[in-house]
């Protein structure tokens, strides 16, 4: 039997996958030491591997089968475009993408004027604005403080995420539309769907039901 092989996002989404797993009876002993260099964890008795990765490289490792299985957030996702299957939506690290700005901004978005829209996200931001709204924008990529744009200039609105929206009140801007839910996804490599299918499809029906259950 191969060993199939989990890419998991650093942080709060892994260790809820792995919470997620040890009800399942799957566990990954190597994982829970802490001072351990190890870059790979192995389960030899399931004949499973995990490996934990940034994020946005979590669909790259997963669309070139160095993974068969993913997870990552839902932003992620739509913002790389890999060719990978969403097969599940783990019902966590739940927040929303929005568009963001000061309150008199929302005329701007109702007229579809000209704006420039400040992002970490370009693709879902064009996406949202050109095949949605049909509104032409230029949209600025930044890496920072994206809530910073709009108080210094940079652009009339944002596209950002936002969880409670304690950083946008703070800085007197407010949630103008909401483009999309976001919450953690399990992804599949498209080959491993097909070589591994009884495997994977048992895990997703076990998951399913126990994400139910919560």
């Amino acid at each position: 039997m191969r060993y199939l092989t989990f890419a998991l996002t650093k942080g709060r989404l892994a260790t809820k996958t792995l919470e997620l797993l040890e009800e399942l009876g799957i566990t990954c002993q190597e994982m829970k030491d802490k001072s351990s260099r190890k870059l790979i964890f192995v389960n030899e008795e399931l004949k499973l591997k995990f490996f934990l990765a940034k994020g946005p490289d979590v669909p790259t490792y997963v669309e070139y089968g160095a993974a068969d299985i993913g997870v990552v957030g839902k932003d992620t996702i739509m913002e790389e475009g890999r060719k990978v299957h969403e097969v599940l939506d783990l019902q966590f690290g739940k927040c929303r993408m929005c568009v963001c700005g000061p309150k008199d901004a929302k005329e701007l978005l109702k007229h579809r004027e000209l704006i420039r829209v400040a992002t970490k996200y370009p693709n879902i931001a064009k996406d949202y604005f050109y095949n949605k709204k049909h509104q032409t924008v230029e949209i600025i990529k930044l890496n920072g403080s994206i809530e910073l744009a709009p108080l210094v200039g940079l652009s009339e609105v944002i596209v950002d995420i936002v969880e409670t929206g304690s950083t946008l009140r703070e800085n007197n801007l407010d949630v103008l539309e909401e483009v999309c839910p976001l919450s953690a996804r399990m992804i599949v490599n498209p080959v491993s769907m097909r070589l591994e299918n009884e495997r994977i499809r048992e895990l997703i029906t076990k998951l399913r039901v126990l994400v139910q259950e919560a």
